[in-house]
Order: structure tokens, then sequence, then C-alpha cells
């Protein structure tokens, strides 16, 4: 859940914070590379500059090092290196900030919150990548689809249990049917130990006459299982989820909201062009489309808040629009979560009642003690909640709603899914979040980068049509490939950056086949086969030598698959 401690455990296997108990060992020589959920980003700096200089301090020549940010940017899907940082999209500088770690070529690779920002084909794209990479990753994430296709064993972090961490070897799907099982565990014991605890109860209110050192016992004995059932009933609550519920205006009116060719320009570029949209209750609209395709463009001439070039949107006389916006600039983090929550008073008005603060701040899981916590000491899903909460106090008739599972943790997602199931109105979603796409969407419309926009039933119909046009193809054997067609370099598919990486593939990939044969060499050499130490260390560099080559050659294949 938010506030468990999840970004503080990365940044502590990453080395950037010291524990307060417990040791951090690492194996000599291994390479460390975090990509943090806010990443800190030189916005003067240009795309290539900042993978470049990221690579610092690494013990390569500035020849690899310009061949590693070429291969990486190249892989991610940068083709105007010389841009500034600061020109970039939110999900773009999300895919450089990874991109700078992947270009390090880590041991081990930390992510903190990785889809966050992204659009769905880079997420796809960093799906691919994880899944095809021979360095190992640890990922802090909520986004489920995401968990069930990269990782191999999942960490939930929890005071609902025990330990505090419930540990399970396999998939996201695994998890939940390790989770729901622990917990049926837990019920059943909280019940015996309740029925243990009333007994007791039941013994202590008869008032034994005589103290004997045998009742004294049972004395203590009834107040340590009153006590544990105490901290399982704690940890039981704990567990629970936020109580989202949005409100609607009841209206019936069968048609909210009509668009029709709807233009959009920017700078002599056409963002939207000719996109229609009729919007009913019940309707469930969810949006796609690359980073900067114009999402936000068209929530904002759906909201009102914009007006298009060309084009006419019909609304329902005395519409009640509510517009989530993706960006948090709306909160004051210099205020109290009090103040946040309940800018006037000490109490909301939520379906005509009046609700205390302290029980408003509750259902959205905050702790009484967080009241008077500015919102800047919150985590970034813990604000997240707090403009949840204010969207639930305005009744409306369509949503409009930005990116609003940014941050927030599974259980609150599985909360704000069934609440957007249950609302009356009409809903317009722009999410990465593919689960809460295919839970709540009635329908996908799908931008592309010319401003057009396509319209499916369902998030696999979408994906499918991708898998059609050739998005996704499976790569070609790299030698069997060159050996082909004699290793020629007409590139008419790649990119600039591409064609400059496939320029230098096979160079590199000369260099790193001759380190892994002197690091067989090394490793097969009789003088240290009796120094354990040695042995052991020299071993190691050839286990990364050859991810290195293995590496490469995955590339070779990636950008050949392009040519062909």
């Amino acid at each position: 859940p938010n506030g468990a401690g999840k970004t503080t455990l990365l940044r502590i296997v990453a080395g950037l914070e010291e524990p307060d108990s417990g040791t951090r060992s690492v194996r000599k020589g291994v390479r460390i590379a975090i990509a943090e959920q806010d990443p800190r980003l030189d916005p003067a700096a240009t795309i290539e500059a900042t993978v470049f200089d990221g690579l610092a301090g690494l013990p390569i020549g500035e020849p690899e090092r310009h061949g590693r940010a070429a291969r990486a940017l190249g892989r991610f899907g940068f083709e105007a290196i010389e841009r500034r940082v600061g020109t970039l999209s939110g999900g773009w500088k999300k895919r450089l900030a990874i991109t700078r770690e992947l270009a390090r070529e880590p041991d081990l690779l930390i992510l903190d919150e990785p889809t966050n920002h992204l659009d769905l084909e880079g997420i796809l794209l960093l799906e691919r990548i994880l899944g095809a990479a021979p360095h190992a990753c640890l990922v802090a994430s909520h986004d489920r689809y995401f968990l069930e296709r990269v990782a191999t064993r999942m960490l939930e972090l929890d005071r609902a249990y025990p330990s505090g961490l419930l540990a399970v070897d396999g998939s996201y799907s695994d998890l939940l049917v390790r989770r729901d099982e622990v917990r049926r565990n837990q019920q059943d014991y909280q019940e015996t130990l309740a029925n243990r605890a009333r007994r007791e109860v039941e013994w202590l209110r008869r008032g034994p006459k005589a103290r004997t050192t045998k009742s004294k016992a049972r004395i203590d004995e009834a107040n340590r299982l009153l006590g544990e059932l105490s901290e399982v009933r704690g940890r039981t609550v704990e567990a629970r989820a936020a109580g989202i519920a949005f409100e609607g205006t009841g209206r019936k009116t069968k048609q909210l909201l009509v668009a029709r060719g709807l233009a959009k320009s920017y700078d002599g570029r056409k963002v939207l062009d000719g996109i229609d949209i009729r919007l009913g209750p019940g309707t469930r609209v969810g949006v796609l489309g690359p980073n900067g395709s114009g999402k936000t463009t068209l929530l904002s001439l759906l909201a009102g808040s914009l007006n298009p070039d060309s084009g006419e949107i019909d609304r329902a006389p005395g519409l009640r629009t509510v517009l989530f916006e993706q960006s948090r600039e709306a909160l004051d983090r210099s205020v109290s979560l009090r103040r946040a929550l309940a800018p006037e008073s000490d109490s909301v008005v939520h379906l005509d009642r009046a609700v205390h603060v302290a029980a408003w701040a509750k259902r959205f899981l905050f702790r009484g003690e967080q009241l008077d916590t500015p919102v800047s000491r919150l985590s970034g899903g813990e604000q997240a909640r707090i403009l949840v909460a204010r969207l639930m106090l305005q009744p409306a008739d369509l949503f409009i709603l930005d990116e609003p599972t940014n941050d927030l943790d599974i259980p609150t997602l599985e909360v704000l899914e069934e609440s957007l199931l249950e609302f009356p109105g009409a809903i317009v979603l722009v999410t990465h979040d593919r689960y809460l796409l295919d839970r709540v969407s009635t329908s996908i419309l799908a931008l592309d980068e010319r401003g057009r926009a396509s319209t499916y039933a369902e998030l696999a119909q979408w994906e499918e049509s991708r898998s059609t046009a050739g998005i996704s193809r499976p790569n070609p054997s790299p030698r069997d490939r060159n050996a082909a067609d004699g290793g020629a370099t007409s590139a008419k598919k790649l990119s600039y950056l591409e064609q400059r990486e496939w320029d230098g593939i096979e160079t590199t990939i000369l260099s790193a086949e001759k380190t892994l044969a002197e690091r067989q060499a090394a490793a097969a050499d009789p003088a240290i086969a009796s120094d354990a130490a040695l042995l052991h260390e020299r071993y190691a560099a050839l286990t990364t030598a050859q991810r290195e080559v293995d590496s490469l050659y995955a590339r070779w294949s990636e950008l050949e698959a392009k040519r062909s």
C-alpha cells in the first residue's frame, strides 16, 4: 500500500539510503542502476547528452559511451535526440530516465513505478526490453498487467501480514492466490483467538477469591491473548481499502454530449482531426494513444476548457462536468492534510450530509495523526488519494479523468474500479492502466500521431490490430540474416539514430566477443584453480561478458527485423 516503504526499500538496496538496522551485502564489481519515481533531469540538456552524461564514471572509453547511448536511445524509440529535455512530455521524460539507466548496462536494474506517465506503447516496449534483459530487475509497481508479464517473484509489503511481508515465487496472479489463502487462515486464527480471549474474560469477571500463582499466570495469559487479538484485528483494519463512491446527479437525459468533427492544431501541427464522440449515461470511453497524440487536448475540448479550431460539441442543458487533471498543481503542498481535505471548516458535505474531516480522512486510509502533516510530506499515492477525495465531493453527469491511477496502490485501484463501474453518468478515461481499461471501458478510442482516431470494442481488439499491423514482429537470427544478405547495410526502415547504432554495432560486437574470449581464457587459467576467491571473481566477469554479447546480438536481431 501507499506509505508501506517501497521507495525507501529500493533506495536502501540501491545504496542511496542507510538502513537503521540490518545489513546490505553487494558482490564485488556488481553494477546497480536505479530509475526513481520522480526522475531528476536537467531541462536544458539534450536527450543524447542526458544519456551520455549518465555513463560518466564507468570504466569505458568515449566511443563505447557513444555506442551505449545510441543503442539505448534507439531501443526505447528516441529519434530527435537533440531536443531539450525541458520540451518533453512527462511520459517521454520517464522513458529518458529509464533509458539513461539501461545504457549503464547494470547487473541489477531498480525501477520505482516505471509505468507512471508512460503511454501504452512505452509500457509494452519496456515489458519486451525487461523480458529479454540479461540483468536482474527489482521493480515497485501498481500496474497489475505489467507485474503479471514481467515479474517472476513477488514481494508484498503490508502490515496486514504478521511479518509485514508476503513473498511468493511466481507472477502477480500467483501472489493473489497465496494472499487469499493467507488472509483466510488469518481470519480463522482471529476467530479462534477471539473465542479463547472471550473465555478468559468471562473467567476474569467471575473474580476468583484467592490470587494464587496459578490464577496470576492465567490473568497474564488472558492479557497476552487480548493484546494479540488487538494486534491481529489492527492488521485486519489496516488491510481495508479506501471508501470511494462517486455521486451522480440523477439526470435522465439519453444524450449528455455529442462531438462532431473536432479538430485542433498547435504551431501548424494537427493534433486532432475529425474526432467524433457520443456520450450518454453508462457510456465509459477509454482513450489510448502515444504521448503527444492529443489525449489531454481532447479531454480539455470535451470539458469546455479549450475551444476546437473546427467541429462542434452539443452538451445537454445544465450538464455538470468534472475534470480530473493529471497534474497535481492544484494541490497546495504547504497546507496540512486537514486543510487539503476540508479547506474551509472541519467537515465536508457528501451526499447532502456533513462528514467530519477525521472520518473523511479515515475513509481514504489516512490515520488521525496525519491530519496535521503537510501535504509535501505525503507519498505520491497519498497525494493522489486527496485528489480522489475532492473529486467525490462534486456531483456530476460526466467524469473526464486524465490518468487518475498514477501512484495509487492496488487496493485503492480496485475500489476506484468498482466506483467507476457503479457511476450512473458518462466517463471519458485516459489511463495507462490496462487492467482498469479492461474492466471499466465500454469502448476504446485510439488516437494516432496524425490526429485521427479509431474505435474498438475492447482493449484486446486494439492489441490485435497492432499485432496485425506488424508492430510486434518476432526477430530473426542475426547471424543467419547477416550470412544470407552478406552483411548489407541498407537500412530503409531504420531511424537516423538506429542507423547510427547499426553502423557501429558490428564493431561493438567484435570488441565484446574479444573481451569474452579473454575472460574465458582467464577463467580457465590452471594457475588459479586453487584460489577460490579469484576463481569466483573471474567467473563473475565471464558471466558479465557473456551477457553483454547476448544483449548485443539480441539488439542486432531487433534492428535486422526493422530492415526486412
